[in-house]
């Protein structure tokens, strides 16, 4: 391939993408457009950009002429810019709307006047909506139950008219939760390591119950790569892991790796005014074209807080100082502990 676009290539899952994209296609030119919002991070991909490997353009997927000379020439347009914090949709809904639905319509139809010869829309399991039991195929019915995830049904239903009406080269693909290095700690998993940096307290949604499948951003990463590869055109495929865990279970999963007990740690905090009690999607499809993910939640957090703790100074601004145990040596060869003072929370409840 020539030239491949991402956009939202500086963030959590975007930046993933990159590294994928560049370690498999080497002599691709790759441009990231990337509104750096506050999810976005140059730090995310600047290895690439230095190096000269990587361009990015900051600028909005709602613009329709920005769109069409962002992907001018380009073989594979990868779309995973999107607002993607289910709590900011409660109350910020609009924003939603305008960047999920309206920037997919606008990429969409600057990929169909440039002539773009594939397309990958990164969508989420959410559409599917609360599945209690078993396991959402990629032909279910969409029943989102909040605003983001309606944004993002919506954003679907526009591709497939593009699909159906232009026979645009579009696929679609739809993730379990994404967990992995530089993710914002607005989600549950960093933002826990991030509070034990910091020494606060974990807040959890209702009793702890809901429950979640989580897949691997490298994992995910790879997954995107190998359907552009071998996804058909307008076909849609879901993304999946066996790893699921309730946000009870990772309170603990992630309190065990700094030695705490999370029974001491919790504290219950109200609900979101809807919070859907599992997701759960079945990849059979994709396995059966020789994907699967080869990581796991439960061996890879201790990795996780490793890089949170050594990186802790992108988020400094949120949580303060981390939080250092200096073993001081003195003259009775005892040891004294430096603490920061306890803060509140820079966030509201949290996301899972």
């Amino acid at each position: 391939m020539r030239k491949i676009v991402i956009t939202g290539g500086a963030g959590f899952a975007g930046s993933h993408i990159v590294d994928e994209v560049c370690r498999r296609f080497p002599s691709s030119k790759v441009v990231v457009l990337d509104k750096m919002t506050y999810a976005g991070d140059f730090r995310n991909i600047s290895h690439h950009v230095f190096s000269n490997r990587v361009q990015l353009l900051v600028g909005d997927v709602t613009d329709l002429d920005l769109c069409r000379r962002v992907v001018k020439g380009a073989d594979l347009v990868i779309h995973a810019a999107a607002e993607s914090h289910v709590d900011n949709s409660f109350g910020n809904s609009l924003e939603f709307t305008r960047t999920n639905v309206l920037g997919t319509h606008s990429l969409v139809e600057a990929c169909r006047q440039e002539k773009v010869k594939k397309i990958i829309h990164v969508s989420t399991d959410e559409v599917y909506g609360q599945i209690m039991s078993g396991a959402a195929s990629e032909d279910e019915v969409l029943r989102p139950t909040n605003p983001y995830s309606s944004s993002k049904a919506a954003a679907e239903m526009i591709l497939q008219g593009y699909v159906q009406s232009y026979h645009e080269p579009i696929v679609i693909i739809r993730a379990n939760n994404l967990y992995g290095i530089r993710q914002f700690p607005e989600k549950i998993i960093p933002r826990f390591i991030s509070h034990l940096l910091t020494e606060r307290r974990l807040p959890l949604h209702g009793n702890g119950s809901y429950r979640r499948h989580y897949l691997s951003a490298v994992d995910f990463a790879e997954a995107v790569v190998f359907v552009a590869e071998h996804g058909a055109v307008g076909e849609v495929y879901n993304i999946g892991t066996t790893e699921e865990y309730t946000n009870l279970e990772v309170a603990e999963l992630i309190s065990n790796a700094f030695g705490k007990d999370s029974s001491e740690l919790i504290d219950f905090v109200p609900d979101r005014p809807f919070n859907d009690g599992r997701y759960s999607v079945s990849w059979e499809k994709l396995q059966a074209m020789g994907w699967s993910p080869r990581h796991s939640l439960h061996t890879d957090i201790p990795l996780l807080v490793d890089w949170y703790r050594n990186n802790f100074e992108r988020y400094s601004e949120l949580f303060g100082p981390v939080l250092v145990r200096e073993r001081m040596e003195l003259e009775s060869d005892t040891f004294t502990t430096a603490l920061v003072e306890q803060r509140p929370s820079p966030f509201g409840p949290l996301d899972s």
